[in-house]
């Protein structure tokens, strides 16, 4: 299936068929992604009485019990509520699913113990693509080890929070991310990358949403593409998604 759009007074052709989907599942026990010490995904059937919901034991359907965390057992988009007292559902967020998409790779700034990608990095790619409405990070190398990687006490690569703001200013309004969190694993507390991102409490830009934990396979080329980001229909400041991204092509 082809499409042919308009972004910012240029004409692009997309071939549905060709995308690649960024999301890494809510896998069971220990064979999924983790991060921040959260436990692994749990699944039980239900059970009352004789029933079990579980074929294997005899039930005669499956109906089970899934328990897990958002914010580390997978991919997953935030909403502001993931900072403040007031709950902000993301499901109430996302009343958009498609957005012109900026992919970039990037290779952080090692500071000691830490690896940082700066705000010149972002400038410097989204001064070629002004207008873009979300922007995805590929953080180098991009190892397979990603796709199911126990990130707890690993101190992964994380952003300068002048580097979120960078984007912010651009117009940027949703933010994707192949580690579990913007900001430093142990930063007190502080959560500065996030608080930039959202200006809050300042001036809040509740319809920005960032999603974490995606993994972007080589095969996808830096540069423009369509963002079809699919967030699940959960009340909470953070849901599962599945962001699929279409590589985008000049009409001729």
């Amino acid at each position: 299936m082809i499409v042919q759009l308009t972004l910012n007074g240029s004409d692009y052709r997309c071939d549905l068929t060709q995308g690649h989907d960024l999301s890494l599942p809510v896998r069971l026990n220990d064979g999924g992604i983790r991060a921040f010490g959260l436990g692994p995904v749990q699944m039980n059937p239900y059970r009352a009485g004789s029933y079990v919901g579980n074929v294997a034991e005899g039930g005669s359907s499956n109906c089970d019990l899934l328990s897990f965390y958002p914010h580390g057992n997978g991919t997953h988009t935030e909403s502001m509520g993931h900072i403040m007292r007031e709950p902000v559902s993301v499901h109430r967020v996302m009343q958009q699913f498609f957005f012109s998409a900026l992919l970039i790779s990037a290779a952080p700034e090692q500071r000691g113990d830490d690896r940082v990608v700066t705000a010149a990095q972002i400038r410097e790619a989204l001064q070629n693509h002004p207008g873009v409405e979300a922007l995805i990070i590929r953080t180098l190398p991009n190892d397979a080890g990603k796709r199911e990687r126990n990130y707890t006490n690993t101190n992964p690569v994380w952003f300068e929070a002048e580097t979120l703001a960078a984007a912010a200013e651009a117009g940027v309004k949703h933010w994707l991310c192949d580690v579990p969190s913007v900001d430093r694993e142990d930063d007190g507390g502080l959560m500065l990358a996030h608080h930039a991102w959202w200006h809050y409490p300042e001036q809040p830009r509740s319809e920005a949403t960032i999603t974490e934990l995606i993994y972007v396979p080589e095969e996808a080329a830096d540069g423009l593409y369509l963002l079809n980001l699919q967030v699940a229909p959960i009340e909470s400041d953070a849901a599962p998604s599945r962001p699929l991204i279409f590589p985008l092509h000049p009409a001729p």
